[in-house]
């Protein structure tokens, strides 16, 4: 199938600090996202994970530090206006009321940004690349949980993005639907010609699709390196956060063996 002539875009996160009264949430975080690889930023819950994903797409104002796409401040609107970026919300964020064809065709339509016939072709087409066409006329409540991460993640791919963002993207799915969500979000790098950068506390993500992966502990980046390396680390933090006797959602660590 052919690519889209999207131009997938690269990030800068430098220096970025954030707090919410007297709690730090970011401290001095700093990395590079490389146009078109795929970019896990893990961590247990509370780490900062999704507050730094806010900056990405202007939900948050840093402190200190900036966020740049293609060179450009995430903080200027006029940034997003020139380059396209989609969040894949970690709940869906679907419209009940709507059919899953509706759901896809909503921020086009309203934009006005293709006519009827272009607008069908692109929602039908990305339905086809998630195998998810017999649901074009379903509600998202007569889906499953894993079904309704796909139509989220399609909905996203209509925009045709540079930049794509996921927020837990394999949470409160079972194994063996997780896996099936990481393959497609793999596999999309080579339908789509878009950076992906991801935050969840899923290993099983992070070492199975991630070009690099980003461990952030305490609102600090501990690790910057390819699975294979965070695999093998001789640190303790990261050896510990990696050992699959634990409980990772747990900021304690709380040992489940």
């Amino acid at each position: 199938m052919a690519e889209t002539s999207t131009t997938p875009v690269g990030v800068e996160v430098k220096n970025l600090s954030k707090s919410f009264g007297q709690q730090v949430v970011i401290e001095d975080v700093s990395f590079d996202v490389k146009p078109g690889e795929i970019f896990v930023l893990m961590g247990p819950s509370g780490a900062g994970k999704s507050v730094l994903l806010r900056h990405l797409v202007n939900l948050e104002k840093p402190d200190a530090g900036q966020v740049l796409i293609d060179g450009k401040d995430a903080a200027d609107p006029a940034t997003h206006k020139a380059i396209r970026t989609a969040l894949v919300f970690q709940a869906g964020a679907l419209f009940n009321s709507m059919s899953v064809f509706d759901n896809l065709a909503f921020y086009p339509r309203e934009h006005r940004l293709y006519n009827k016939s272009t607008l069908r072709d692109k929602v039908e087409r990305v339905l086809k690349i998630l195998h998810i066409e017999d649901t074009a006329k379903k509600l998202p409540a007569e889906l499953s949980g894993g079904m309704r991460k796909r139509v989220a993640i399609a909905r996203a791919l209509v925009m045709e993005p540079q930049l794509l963002l996921y927020d837990e993207p394999t949470s409160e799915l079972d194994p063996v639907t997780a896996a099936n969500i990481s393959e497609i979000i793999g596999t999309l790098k080579e339908e789509f010609s878009v950076t992906s950068i991801a935050v969840s506390h899923d290993r099983d993500l992070a070492l199975g699709i991630a070009d690099r992966v980003g461990l952030l502990m305490n609102g600090k980046l501990i690790a910057l390196a390819t699975p294979e390396e965070l695999a093998a680390s001789t640190d303790p933090q990261v050896a510990e956060f990696m050992s699959p006797k634990i409980d990772i959602q747990d900021p304690r660590f709380r040992k489940i063996s």
